[in-house]
């Protein structure tokens, strides 16, 4: 073979390796992992639902099981019975303090009616007084007349002193009753406070998921008794994955919170996935390169930890390992 055949083969070789570099090319590798939450019991109490299986996806604030709280349900009625005792004592109370109020209204009412006929009195008094000057009417007339407002006067005496000894004994009743409405008030007031932590309880026996992703471990089944801060599940967020990968200090000065990445999954043998990701994190002291990672630089003893957030389809697994290229 001549030397003008033997170049273009020379570059061809060259062109095929060079795609072949690009396609297994990366500036970093890491694993990937995600949000974890292991979920405890709020209260104690006999597990009476709880319908899990390892692998299950759920749904962020699903119910996916319930501990038994019949006692403190019973506890609740009972508090609220008490309360509405409470609350009709009230009405009662207030009614009958209505009324004294009502009393003392109706004697004020009588006075001024008495007042009122002492002053017609009066009027027709200098009307008569007038006429029997005149000889028009009798003196007797008149002199009646004086009589009858003499009466109507000692009248409105003793019901004033009536009205004055009865109103300083109904303003005690009064007083009296507004205390019972206000010891009355802060009996109900309390219960509201009893009913208000039972119902926060039995909302706690309600267990839930705090976030939308899959069941990673269950640790009880039901009918167990459980007790307060006794895990029961671990939950991951296996939608938003995060890649956790190994820069050197040279490459560190190219990567940027916030940068777009493409981050690639090999799946065993020539099926490889890539994902666009995201620089969440980059930490801000080196360590030892752990044994398990690659870095271009293989000889680098110090690396950098970044984060990179991955949106998963599903094949993303927690622990696989991946590729990344900034």
């Amino acid at each position: 073979m001549n030397r003008k055949s033997l170049i273009p083969l020379l570059l061809g070789c060259m062109a095929l390796a060079s795609c072949g570099g690009d396609d297994n090319a990366f500036d970093a590798t890491g694993t990937f992992e995600t949000t974890e939450v292991t979920v405890s019991a709020k209260v104690s109490g006999e597990l009476m639902t709880f319908n899990l299986q390892e692998g299950q996806t759920v749904d962020e604030n699903a119910e996916v099981g319930r501990i038994d709280m019949r006692q403190t349900e019973l506890r609740r009625q009972q508090l609220t019975t008490q309360k509405s005792q409470l609350g009709a004592s009230r009405q009662q109370t207030a009614a009958t303090k209505s009324s004294t109020d009502s009393r003392r209204l109706n004697e004020d009412t009588q006075m001024a009616v008495i007042r009122q006929q002492i002053a017609n009195a009066r009027r027709e008094y200098q009307r008569y007084s007038e006429l029997a000057r005149d000889g028009a009417v009798a003196q007797k007339q008149v002199d009646e007349i004086g009589y009858q407002i003499s009466v109507l006067e000692r009248q409105l005496a003793a019901t004033a002193d009536q009205v004055s000894s009865n109103n300083a004994s109904l303003s005690g009743q009064s007083e009296g009753f507004d205390a019972q409405m206000e010891g009355l008030d802060a009996q109900m007031e309390g219960i509201d406070a009893q009913i208000a932590q039972i119902d926060d309880q039995l909302a706690n026996a309600i267990v839930r998921s705090p976030l939308g992703g899959t069941i990673l471990e269950k640790y009880v089944e039901r009918g167990e008794f459980v007790t307060v801060g006794k895990p029961l599940f671990k939950v991951g967020d296996t939608k938003n994955m995060v890649m956790r990968a190994y820069v050197t200090s040279q490459q560190l000065a190219g990567v940027k919170v916030g940068q777009k990445v493409r981050v690639r999954c090999t799946y065993g043998g020539d099926h490889k996935q890539e994902y666009e990701g995201t620089v969440t994190w980059v930490s801000d002291r080196s360590e030892f390169t752990p044994k398990t990672i690659v870095t271009d630089d293989e000889r680098a003893d110090l690396v950098y930890a970044v984060k990179i957030a991955v949106k998963n389809d599903g094949n993303i697994k927690i622990g696989m390992y991946g590729e990344v290229k900034f």
